[in-house]
């Protein structure tokens, strides 16, 4: 791409001493000075446009610039739409060598005499392929794609406007074609694909290489060199050290300090005819200023005589240096915009130099801040997964990741935080781009990957699982399909209400087919809940049960023939993913609920002392998904003709568990073995007779006080558990009138799910819009939905009145208790499988809420309480203004 020698030659032997063709006048500084700060200059030198143009966005006005088209033509130096030097700068250079490589220069700018904010954005993304795409690259690219995918909404489609990938190759030594294919292959799984690029190389405007695009840079730096915008320098490289070395002893900043910014332009033309190597450099204009108003920092202005020398075009290669490629490229291309980090802003001085001298229209420019670990520090792989395609291994859908990436330095003015690809397209402006720098919160991007993969049904992620089970080699090659996919199913049904992302799936699939209960006794860790549950008794009896109904056939197993069961709703045919869902048309769920009844009733035990010794007896673990769906799972993969890899996915068979089991009770020693409320129990009926008298002693002694305490409430309570109901903390996000009941009010709430709850409520009469909006509430969220005065009402806000129900206030939740949260009362086990809410069905067949609402009181404190019990959050207990009354 180097300058032949012959022309180079003649271009330099043309070249005076009189002075530049380029040179911003004092003039013309003091002009740009005396704007005001509500006269800004725009991005784009072109500012001469048509002010009659008409625009053809349907959404936005163009901003007005009358201001600047009033200032511009008053400038000494404006000349069509750029900033020109004056007739006393001008060299006596005869005007054919400069003016016809100008012209022909000026069909290249598209951009030319237009104003930019009457185009179709023009928007690039040009990574250098070095490496992966990481995380502030692809926030980068997202940015630039989604003013580009909106541009092309709000215009014509035959318009040029559109997401351009330019592939800036100059740096050989580390650019690479395997690096090309990586990062162009990471924005296609993000989805941001391009209008035009490197793999549409007859494009208007292409190639889309810089190492292909030689030619144009040089014929620019031709350009540059006959208008005497530039040079050739011979400095060597030891000459340039000692020339850094002075500057810093002297404390001068180094730069070039423009040895053959004037030499003789025969003494060039001899050193290019012996062949001398050279570089080109750029010949910065005497007093020449830059300013850019930034979209994102508002006005830049740099001094470029007082901070660069002339910089370098093209080096002694012939090669072309970034700020030269870029200036061009934006220029050539008809870039409207360019959205970049602000590393680049210093950048920005040296490309509108360049643009400026080619008479080129500047880009406007929004230069993002920097995305920061969690340590304030400049995110980098020490802080963890960067790459896109590190998240894609971890399992994070596309969408989440544009979703999370957006926030990283934007928002759209609200608390919406969950947004789909085409809503992200339609509120994203750049003026809500934030300065300040943005930290990535690896738990934030988990939580929004959650809501979106709660948005999606079980079928719309199999493939995605499935992936994760092959990078995790689980799945046999060539296995049978439709085990394969039943054993995918399976998989995410299970674990799909947990999942954070896709990679879960698997990893709770290895979760499952393990079975870490440790050979003996001795080995549990002391003071795990584990080995505390043992000590109670319950686990060695139960344990042996299941191992003898194992040995003699009577314990539940899942069909063979249809493994599934457990994980579909026979009355729908979708997947269950919610334990809650399972119905009674689920055979082995029922069979195997059948026998733990009957083990509950042999052992005398229930609620958590019959399920947790069950759990760990059957899957080693203390909590988990529900045991029909695990055992289901295990038997796929243990099965005759499994596709599972079972090396791989760590499988322990069933039968293996049920020795390892035996052999684990053998180990228990034999104060353990029974349990210690049947002990208390035994104790207490072999000594009655003998401690009678002692008994009715105590009991005289103790009758007066015994009649004067309260009685448990709960000792006389038939009806369900509390367990039964799904009290959530909840937050009013929206709140307004009912149009057609005067006692309604309609409101919007979050109750941690992927969109807020619709539920209307009857306190209009009491409470005014204003003490609703905003108030932390419970919400009774296991009802079905029900049309109250024609809105759809899926909850219930429990409210505290008072006796004749005159008076009705908001039950209060603790500041600190989080949205989503589930209630809970002490002395009742919330997360084993009895402490599961009731299917919406179930609750509303057999009037569960209205069995239990007569315990639900408010205490003479005004404590919200089931049966003398506290409702609970993590934050503390919930209070109620209102005393001695209801909850409901």
């Amino acid at each position: 791409m180097k300058l032949s020698m012959a022309s180079l030659a003649l271009l330099c032997a043309s070249m005076g001493r009189s002075g530049m063709a380029f040179t911003r006048t004092p003039t013309l500084r003091r002009a740009l000075a005396a704007t005001t700060s509500s006269q800004r200059l725009p991005f784009s030198t072109n500012t001469n446009a048509d002010s009659t143009s008409t625009t053809l966005r349907r959404r936005r006005a163009r901003p007005s610039n009358a201001s600047l088209k009033e200032i511009l033509p008053t400038i000494p130096g404006y000349f069509d739409g750029a900033l020109k030097s004056t007739t006393e700068d001008q060299t006596d250079t005869t005007a054919s060598t400069s003016s016809a490589v100008t012209e022909d220069a000026k069909p290249l700018f598209p951009n030319a005499g237009k104003n930019i904010f009457d185009l179709p954005p023009r928007m690039r993304f040009a990574p250098s392929p070095t490496g992966s795409l990481h995380v502030g690259g692809a926030r980068t690219a997202l940015y630039n794609w989604l003013v580009a995918k909106k541009g092309q909404l709000d215009f014509e489609k035959d318009s040029e406007g559109g997401f351009v990938l330019r592939v800036e190759d100059t740096d050989v030594a580390r650019s690479t074609k395997e690096s090309e294919d990586s990062v162009l292959a990471d924005l296609s799984w993000l989805g941001l694909t391009w209008d035009e690029g490197p793999d549409t190389p007859l494009g208007k405007y292409g190639p889309y290489r810089q190492s292909e695009r030689s030619t144009i840079y040089s014929k620019f730096a031709q350009t540059l060199i006959a208008e005497k915008k530039a040079y050739p320098c011979f400095c060597t490289k030891e000459e340039l050290e000692e020339m850094k070395a002075k500057m810093e002893a002297a404390d001068i900043p180094p730069r070039y300090d423009g040895t053959w910014r004037d030499a003789d332009p025969e003494l060039v033309a001899q050193k290019i005819a012996a062949g001398d190597p050279y570089t080109v450099r750029f010949k910065v204009p005497a007093g020449a200023r830059v300013v850019i108003d930034d979209a994102v920092r508002g006005t830049v202005a740099w001094d470029a005589e007082a901070t660069v020398g002339d910089f370098i075009l093209l080096r002694s290669t012939g090669v072309p240096v970034y700020n030269f490629c870029v200036a061009v490229d934006d220029a050539s291309m008809g870039i409207t915009t360019v959205i970049r980090a602000e590393e680049h802003l210093t950048n920005t001085l040296r490309q509108g130099l360049i643009l400026d001298a080619l008479g080129a229209p500047r880009p406007r420019y929004a230069h993002c801040s920097l995305i920061l670990g969690e340590d304030k520090q400049k995110l980098s792989k020490r802080h963890g997964a960067t790459s896109c395609n590190q998240f894609r291994l971890d399992g994070f859908l596309p969408d989440a990741m544009i979703n999370y990436l957006a926030l990283l330095g934007w928002n759209d003015g609200t608390n919406n935080e969950i947004f789909a690809r085409n809503e992200l397209i339609d509120a994203f402006d750049i003026g809500r781009i934030v300065k300040s720098p943005s930290v990535f919160d690896m738990d934030k991007l988990k939580w929004v990957n959650s809501q979106h993969l709660k948005k999606m049904d079980v079928e719309e992620i199999l493939d995605l699982v499935e992936e994760q089970l092959n990078f995790m080699d689980m799945i046999k090659k060539g296995g049978d399909e439709k085990k394969t996919r039943d054993f995918v199913f399976a998989s995410t049904a299970v674990a799909k209400q947990m999942m954070e992302t896709t990679q879960d799936a698997a990893t709770n699939a290895k979760a499952v087919f393990r079975y870490i209960l440790p050979s003996t006794f001795a080995e549990l860790a002391d003071g795990s809940e584990a080995k505390q549950m043992v000590k109670q008794g319950n686990f060695y009896g139960i344990s042996m049960m299941l191992v003898e109904m194992h040995i003699g056939g009577s314990l539940p197993m899942p069909d063979s023939g249809n493994l599934l069961t457990a994980f579909v709703d026979g009355s729908t045919n979708k997947a269950i993913v919610d334990d809650r869902q399972i119905e009674e048309t689920s055979s082995y769920p029922q069979e195997y609920k059948a026998a733990m009844k009957s083990i509950a009733k042999e052992m005398q035990v229930k609620g958590k002392d019959l399920f947790h010794p069950v759990r760990l007896a059957l899957t080693g673990e203390m909590s988990g998904q529900d045991v029909t769906k695990q055992l289901s799972l295990l038997a796929m993969a243990a099965g005759d003709d499994s596709v599972v890899n079972l090396e791989s996915a760590g499988v322990v068979p069933f039968e293996a568990r049920m020795e390892k089991l035996k052999s684990f009770c053998e180990s228990i020693p034999e104060e353990f073995r029974v349990s210690k409320n049947a002990s208390d129990k035994g104790k207490s009926r072999s000594d009655s007779k003998k401690d009678a008298a002692k008994d009715e002693s105590e009991a005289a002694s103790t009758a007066s006080a015994a009649g004067s305490s309260a009685v448990d409430p709960l000792d006389s309570y038939e009806g369900p558990p509390i367990t039964a109901l799904d009290i959530r903390v909840g937050r009013i996000t929206k709140v307004w009138t009912h149009e057609e009941a005067d006692k309604l009010y309609c409101e919007e709430i979050d109750v941690g799910e992927a969109e807020p709850r619709q539920i209307a409520s009857g306190l209009r009469p009491y409470l005014s819009e204003e003490d609703l909006d905003g108030r932390m509430v419970l919400v009774l969220c296991n009802l079905k939905t029900r049309k109250l005065a024609g809105f759809p009402s899926h909850g219930m806000v429990l409210c505290a009145s008072n006796e004749d129900h005159t008076e009705v206030k908001l039950v209060s939740v603790p500041v600190d208790a989080k949205i989503g949260e589930r209630v809970s009362v002490p002395g009742f086990d919330f997360e084993g499988e009895e402490g599961q809410p009731f299917a919406e069905n179930k609750v509303g067949k057999k009037k569960v809420f209205e069995k239990i609402a007569p315990f639900l009181k408010t205490s003479e404190y005004g404590v919200p309480e089931f049966c003398g019990r506290p409702l609970l959050t993590s934050a503390g207990v919930c209070t109620s203004p209102i005393n001695n009354g209801s909850v409901s």
